[in-house]
């Protein structure tokens, strides 16, 4: 297989705009091509149809495919963080226009969801210390935004 598989994600007339939001979100991450199309076909005027572009590596697509289809939680993103900073800036950013949600996960102003989880936590959920670990998972579930402090915390209990 020459292409990775890109998730794409189906808009109502603003991925260029979604696309652009999330570029400026993740640094490193950019714009690679636009298809514009009018009814005679490929118009650099015309609105936008299709977009491919690249946050952190990973490849995505973006149509303006209508209202037929909207988010849902079914599918989200996870966004892995070093530490707290990265935690509170990926939630602050992305919950701005959007609406927050439990244990980490966040709706953004388009309606796309994110997981915003420092790797910390995969590691103490996954301590052979089974009681620490249900202590760490018991206090995550009591959380919004994931607090890196609280989580070890609880684990130290």
């Amino acid at each position: 297989m020459t292409q990775p598989i890109a998730p794409c994600l189906w808009f109502d007339g603003n991925a260029e705009e979604a696309a652009n939001y999330y570029v400026s979100v993740f640094k490193g991450s950019r714009i690679l091509h636009i298809d514009r199309f009018s009814d005679v076909g490929p118009d650099p005027d015309a609105p936008v149809v299709f977009i491919e572009f690249e946050l952190n590596g990973q490849a995505f697509q973006a149509i303006n495919g209508g209202p037929e289809f909207s988010f849902s939680e079914a599918v989200s993103f996870s966004v892995p963080c070093a530490d707290q900073g990265e935690v509170d800036y990926y939630w602050d950013t992305l919950t701005e226009g959007g609406k927050p949600g439990p244990c980490g996960w966040l709706k953004d102003r388009y309606g796309v969801s994110w997981q915003i989880v420092p790797t910390v936590l995969n590691d103490l959920l996954r301590d052979a210390d089974r009681e620490r670990a249900g202590q760490v998972m018991r206090r995550m579930l009591q959380m919004t935004k994931l607090d890196v402090a609280e989580l070890q915390a609880a684990y130290e209990q």
